[in-house]
C-alpha cells in the first residue's frame, strides 16, 4: 500500500543548494520523500535514491540528520 505524503519525511534542496529536512512540507525548493521505516532509509541510502531525485551529491550530514530525526520520532528502533 502506498504511503501518503503525511506518512513520509520530506528532504528539500533550497534554491541556494542547501539540504534540510522539511517536517512541514512547505519549504521552497526541490523535495524528495522517504518513508519513516528503517528498511526505507537503508534502501534509499544504498541505492542512492536521494542523489537520483536531486540529480546531485547529497552530503552525509543529510543522512545523519534524517536518521537522527527518525530515532527522535521513534520511527526506527
Amino acid at each position: 500500500m502506498p504511503h501518503t505524503k503525511r506518512e513520509m519525511i520530506r528532504i528539500v534542496r533550497s534554491p541556494e543548494g542547501e539540504f534540510s529536512i522539511d517536517l512541514t512540507g512547505k519549504k521552497s525548493g526541490r523535495g524528495a520523500y522517504i518513508c519513516r521505516k528503517k528498511d526505507c532509509f537503508a534502501a534509499a541510502k544504498k541505492k542512492h535514491s536521494l542523489e537520483r531525485s536531486f540529480r546531485s551529491e547529497v552530503p552525509q550530514r543529510v543522512y545523519d540528520d534524517l536518521l537522527e530525526e527518525l530515532y527522535t520520532q521513534g520511527d526506527i528502533e
